[in-house]
């Protein structure tokens, strides 16, 4: 991390200062005026404002809370010690990335003068805005942010061991700056930045969540959806199932539980996905996007597509024109 920008995060706060003159516990008021220890956003951001940052409180424990919005944690130096649910213990060390959504609960052990955490306070609609900016749904990144859902029943926390991947800490290094500097014009910025980190979130999912026995569950999930983002034109259950070493219908009963859907299902939804992206963004004919994602029966192409959209993929181009250059497949 740039040297000057982790110097000004290292900085004593008041409230660290409090306790390193004696007081034992964390400041309840300065985050909520209920009694339940549920952080409140309104203690946090300045009104309209959809994200910000600030420094992890260092020196005590953190009593174990949930909070009212979406919280990124981004380890910078050093490391913290967290224990999520009750039962999950985390350990973030320096460039690792940690999501908790609104429903999880979390504690934090005492952290050292050097080890330095940020906590991103975001409200869910800045997320909305953020993914409205990638063109190209799909079913991994669709999974990563019912993942951030006040009322998801799938996963309810994201860990994200980045510290090799350099993009991803160069993209947090950004919103930091942006963040701290308080410049004028850079909401903007930071959706497009946030929306760029999870692309890249995407890109890595087999380091989401990999060291937790508690989320073994979910760690075959995003391996399986990461595998249909890039397979769906002919991939297959079984040869997922042979990559990970797990039986078919584990698998299957794995999809059903966490996202709804079985593999078969997600396949053809990530197959109208793309296909839908080329008719938006390509003049390609429909047999050549048929063709492009996979199917042998256009007939069944068409049936579904029209179960999905509610109309032809013909009608479907008409509403949205494509580009005039042709895209290369």
């Amino acid at each position: 991390m740039n040297q000057q920008l982790l110097k000004k995060l290292q900085a004593i706060t008041p409230e660290e200062q409090a306790i390193l003159d004696g007081r034992l516990d964390i400041q309840k008021d300065l985050y909520t005026d209920k009694k339940d220890f549920i952080i409140d956003s309104r203690f946090l951001l300045s009104k309209g404002k959809l994200i910000d940052v600030r420094p992890h409180t260092r020196f005590a424990h953190f009593p174990r809370h949930r909070h009212n919005y979406v919280e990124m944690v981004y380890m910078c130096s050093g490391s913290t010690v967290h224990m999520v649910n009750g039962t999950d213990k985390i350990v973030l060390n320096e460039g690792d990335l940690l999501f908790l959504n609104q429903n999880v609960t979390q504690e934090i052990e005492p952290a050292g003068e050097t080890d330095i955490a940020v906590n991103f306070i975001i409200l869910p609609e800045f997320f909305d805005r953020a993914f409205n900016m990638i063109e190209q749904k799909n079913v991994l990144r669709d999974f990563l942010v019912s993942t951030l859902s006040q009322d998801t029943s799938l996963t309810n926390y994201l860990h994200f061991e980045a510290q090799n991947i350099l993009p991803v800490q160069n993209l947090i290094e950004n919103m930091i700056w942006t963040l701290t500097e308080e410049k004028s014009g850079t909401n903007t910025i930071n959706q497009t930045t946030m929306g760029l980190l999870f692309l890249n979130l995407s890109a890595f999912a087999e380091n989401i969540n990999r060291n937790h026995p508690n989320q073994y569950e979910q760690t075959l999930v995003f391996s399986v959806l990461k595998y249909i983002e890039t397979h769906y034109k002919n991939g297959t259950l079984s040869d997922i199932a042979g990559e990970l070493h797990q039986e078919t219908y584990y698998l299957s009963r794995l999809l059903k539980k966490h996202t709804g859907s079985n593999f078969k299902e997600l396949l053809q939804q990530r197959k109208l996905q793309q296909a839908v992206y080329l008719l938006k963004q390509t003049t390609l004919t429909a047999d050549s996007i048929i063709e492009a994602v996979g199917y042998d029966n256009s007939s069944y192409f068409y049936r579904k597509f029209k179960e999905k959209y509610q109309c032809s993929p013909k009608e479907y181009r008409r509403r949205t024109p494509p580009p005039q250059a042709v895209l290369s497949l």
